[in-house]
């Protein structure tokens, strides 16, 4: 059965790209340009999920960056890490 990694959009992508080193300057155009990439993925809400349940705190994942997905925690009630997750979950994406 094929995960939802493997239909993700950036699969062919740099992984650097979804990592910028900062907000501004360069890094907001990198930052601009990973989230065009995840605009265009059919498994962008798993991706979000993946990242919200695993508490990522850098990079780009599902089309949000650290910032918006600390809001969407605090808006949720989860705080830092989420919930627990599954061994399944916890497959990281390429990226």
């Amino acid at each position: 059965m094929e995960s939802w990694i493997e239909r993700a959009a950036c699969t062919d992508e740099d992984p650097e790209l979804f990592f910028p080193v900062s907000a501004e300057g360069p890094g907001a155009e990198q930052r601009q340009q990973a989230k065009t990439v995840c605009a265009g993925c059919p498994v962008q809400k798993e991706c979000l999920h993946w990242a919200l349940t695993t508490g990522q705190t850098s990079g780009i994942w599902g089309g949000t960056c650290e910032r918006e997905r600390a809001a969407i925690r605090h808006r949720e009630g989860t705080g830092g890490r989420g919930r627990r997750v599954t061994a399944r979950e916890t497959r990281a994406p390429n990226h």
